[in-house]
């Protein structure tokens, strides 16, 4: 049987945690049971906490309903038409930079830098999001936080190359965006790529380029 074009790609699996009387659970667990029937996931597992409790206690959940759907994790309750967007999104190669931006944008910031610290590969999906000129101010706020946690580490330097193209974007935010995750780096490495943006037509690029070298200059 084939799979129908809008349904993941590749198998995708879900976990729920239910509790006794949590209003929203059944709701949760009808959403997602129609989804295995449909074939859009392959497995729900469905775990009451309050008989085995000691799996929320691993996964830090101290509410329900809770859901996961890949990697993704859903605290609360959602849409039917939300739990398809996520399991959708989860086949996708960039189903996780979206969802790293759905965290940043409802104030999971915390949760992305946890993320990054277990698999620090993830600071290049929010390299793609400081170059995408959709992405909002919330969003790149918590992007630039986020780095800021991890300068001047290895992982940052390696962001260098990445960041550099983000330079000569056509939006001047993206720019400036990047000259500030650039100086973040805290390598001489990003300093060429600083000095290219001196002479930016915009300024605010120019500012944060030349606020970047003098940075640099103290400190590297």
């Amino acid at each position: 049987m084939s799979v129908p074009p809008e349904l993941p790609a590749r198998a995708v699996t879900a976990l729920l945690l239910v509790a006794p009387g949590c209003p929203h659970c059944a709701g949760m667990l009808e959403g997602l049971g129609a989804m295995v029937k449909e074939g859009i996931l392959a497995r729900l597992e469905v775990v009451n906490i309050a008989v085995e409790h000691g799996l929320a206690q691993s996964l830090g959940v101290r509410s329900v309903p809770w859901a996961r759907i890949g990697e993704f994790h859903l605290p609360g309750l959602h849409t039917p038409g939300e739990l398809r967007h996520w399991a959708a999104m989860a086949g996708r190669e960039d189903g996780m930079t979206a969802y790293l931006a759905d965290l940043l944008a409802t104030a999971r910031r915390l949760e992305v830098a946890e993320r990054v610290r277990a698999n620090p590969a993830l600071l290049s999906r929010l390299v793609d999001l400081l170059g995408d000129p959709e992405t909002g101010l919330s969003v790149r706020i918590g992007i630039m936080a986020t780095f800021e946690e991890f300068q001047g580490s290895g992982e940052l330097y390696a962001l260098v190359e990445p960041l550099t193209p983000h330079t000569s974007h056509v939006d001047a935010r993206v720019r400036a965006d990047a000259c500030h995750a650039l100086t973040l780096t805290g390598t001489a490495r990003a300093i060429p790529a600083l000095q290219a943006c001196v002479n930016d037509p915009d300024p605010e690029v120019r500012e944060t380029a030349a606020d970047g070298i003098e940075w640099m200059a103290r400190t590297v």
